[in-house]
């Protein structure tokens, strides 16, 4: 919900309300998206815990949303930091008609937008941890996170009363309270846990491109809802624009990583596309709604640019992002929440002019002060966080059980069934190798090695 513009609202639009929650789903369908871009981008031996390690986040911060996140995210402001409603804790004193404070539609409806919105953020962190972290140990994570970091931020940035929002931060769907609140998070805690076994010294390739592609795709499908719908109605065009405004960004953004890669690796990757696409979505999530669609071909160029220069940063200073959620969601997110600063026009959500349209460096000074306060509270709370799961119930798999594979380990399951892999009816001659089994022994024995 961005500051500026609202609607007088004085009874139920059913327009509206259809409107919503056809958004809240596909915010809702980003998720399971996301979870299939980060399983095709991991080895075979994690693609099951990379799925659940997002699919968990459906099910525990929709449990604490109901009983206090939404409370605590928009009920009430106390001290600008926080806010709090005992009619929201539960969902319980909430009329089924009340409508939400300025707009058209219930209360029901925007808590039911904002869960997706607080499921998929932790999901996000998820990336950056493949691998090599415990499954209970995430789920706890998850939990004391949404609690400590998301629910309070949102609060912060579009909460009444919360203190980006009374500044006049312009963060129309989440460049700071989701993406560079994730993208801070992952950085905060792989710098406790550490790098995976082999980390620039074993091939770590995506083990199946076109499952990245199906979850961008999914992604920039669900990323529609995301935007445009966190208009809340659709009632005077700032929500087209934000959704016209986020195919354009993620377009340019695409071709800008594209670019990239063909001057500086000499091809166009299927992983480039997919990673430059969600760098675009990013970048305009934060400023989508208040530039022209030409600021929103330069934000996704320059975000592409920014993001696909960023992702090997990790080799370069040693922290293990396994999925490059440093590299996309933080940059990305820092790259648009301060581009508002530059081509908000005053003419779309608010009467606020970035440098480019003639309001000088105040608007940029609101959104460094955003983007800095989040990504700095986000990263410490995080790696403490992250720091006492470790030193209790331990954060990390043995090392054995990370060459081995993790999903085995933690889920008793693979994601692919080789057994009838060499096809036919006939039995086969034990004097016959079967290749599917070959593979497996010298797999095995080449993690005896790397065991050794």
């Amino acid at each position: 919900m961005p500051p500026g513009i609202t609607i007088a609202a004085d009874e139920l639009s059913a327009a509206n309300t259809g409107f919503m929650l056809i958004c809240s789903a596909l915010v809702m369908l980003m998720t399971p998206a996301l979870a299939f871009f980060y399983g095709g981008m991991v080895r075979v031996k994690s693609t099951l815990n990379m799925l659940m390690m997002s699919f968990i986040s459906l099910g525990i911060v929709t449990i604490l949303w109901v009983l206090y996140g939404f409370s605590i995210a928009f009920g009430t402001d106390h001290g600008s930091l926080f806010g709090w409603s005992s009619d929201y804790v539960g969902l319980s004193g909430i009329g089924l008609n009340e409508l939400w404070d300025g707009y058209t539609i219930p209360v029901f409806v925007f808590a039911v937008f904002q869960l997706m919105f607080a499921i998929i953020t932790p999901a996000l962190i998820s990336g950056a941890l493949a691998d090599r972290v415990k499954f209970t140990a995430w789920a706890l994570f998850v939990a004391l996170w949404a609690t400590v970091v998301y629910f309070p931020v949102a609060h912060w940035v579009w909460g009444a009363g919360g203190w980006a929002f009374e500044l006049g931060v312009i963060d129309f769907a989440g460049g700071t309270a989701v993406h560079i609140n994730a993208g801070a998070a992952a950085l905060g805690v792989i710098l406790v846990i550490g790098k995976r076994v082999g980390f620039k010294k074993d091939p770590m390739r995506p083990h199946s491109l076109p499952l990245v592609m199906l979850g961008a795709g999914l992604l920039w499908f669900g990323w529609f809802g995301f935007n445009a719908g966190s208009w809340l109605g659709n009632d005077d065009g700032v929500g087209a624009m934000m959704f016209l405004n986020t195919q354009v960004a993620t377009a340019a953004a695409m071709l800008a990583w594209l670019a990239y890669e063909k001057i500086r690796h000499g091809a166009f990757t299927t992983l480039g596309a997919a990673s430059g696409a969600v760098a675009g979505l990013v970048a305009i999530t934060p400023s989508g709604g208040s530039c022209s669609p030409l600021g929103a071909i330069a934000i996704g160029a320059i975000a592409g640019l920014l993001c696909a220069m960023a992702v090997g940063l990790k080799f370069k200073f040693g922290y293990d992002d396994s999925l490059d959620v440093v590299g996309v969601h933080l940059v990305g997110g820092v790259a648009g929440s301060l581009l508002v600063g530059f081509f908000a026009t005053g003419g779309v959500q608010s009467k606020a002019q970035g440098l480019f349209y003639g309001g000088g460096f105040e608007q940029m000074g609101k959104q460094a002060a955003g983007v800095g306060a989040v990504l700095a509270y986000s990263l410490i709370a995080s790696a403490i966080l992250a720091f006492l799961v470790d030193k209790t119930i331990g954060m990390r798999v043995s090392e054995d059980e990370e060459v081995s594979g993790i999903d085995q380990v933690q889920h008793a399951e693979t994601a692919y069934d080789f057994s009838g892999a060499g096809g036919g009816t006939a039995t086969r001659s034990a004097a016959v190798p079967d290749p599917v089994q070959e593979a497996a022994k010298a797999a095995t024995e080449k993690n005896k090695k790397v065991d050794a």
